[in-house]
């Protein structure tokens, strides 16, 4: 079985300003962004974990270095970042429906089959590369415990397409600035969600 404690990255400069879609853009954590890091660390100081794993993005990875407290041994891995939410993008969900008010209601309704931005990723799309990335690290490390840090859209349409919501209902799932969440996978890729949105 593999444990997993699962963290989104700190607040970064465009979460500050009105809450913009960062998306697959690479926007950098602001000074309370790298403090809510430091704050996971102390959570995590007293867990050894075998491995580190991050998205490539900065605010991911720069997240995963503080709150590991080893940041010569974080790993990596292009499956885990943002979903690209195309056209949204820098925007404010205000600014964005305002201009195409049928694509958010087609996104809301089935983000299953919709391009996020009308150019972006659909949710299968997202859930099948970081289902990809879990079911390689579960095998590599059997009976081990990982930090895996991430962002806000793809550890929840993750979590909420593993726990048989439809994805629609992804929002459903909070997972806050540099909050943690736990989960195992078993040998049959069962998940199990032990902690949700932890400080």
């Amino acid at each position: 079985m593999l444990t997993v404690y699962l963290l989104r990255h700190g607040e970064t400069f465009w979460n500050a300003d009105g809450n913009r879609y960062c998306g697959a853009t690479d926007i950098g954590l602001t000074d309370k962004g790298v403090e809510q890091a430091h704050g996971a660390a102390r959570l995590l100081s007293g867990l050894a974990f075998d491995a580190i794993y991050s998205s490539p993005l900065q605010r991911a990875f720069r997240t995963a270095q503080i709150a590991s407290g080893k940041p010569e041994v974080v790993v990596a891995d292009e499956r885990l970042t943002e979903a690209s939410f195309g056209d949204w993008e820098g925007k404010t969900r205000e600014e964005f429906i305002a201009e195409k008010p049928e694509l958010w209601d087609n996104w809301c309704a089935s983000p299953d089959d919709t391009r996020a931005g009308g150019c972006g990723e659909t949710a299968m799309e997202v859930v099948n590369r970081v289902d990809d990335f879990f079911q390689d690290i579960r095998q590599k490390h059997d009976g081990q415990t990982v930090l895996v840090v991430a962002h806000n859209a793809v550890n929840r349409f993750y979590m909420a397409w593993k726990l048989g919501m439809p994805l629609k209902n992804y929002r459903r799932l909070m997972q806050d600035n540099s909050t943690i969440t736990v989960f195992t996978l078993d040998e049959e890729n069962e998940f199990s969600l032990l902690k949700l949105n932890c400080r």
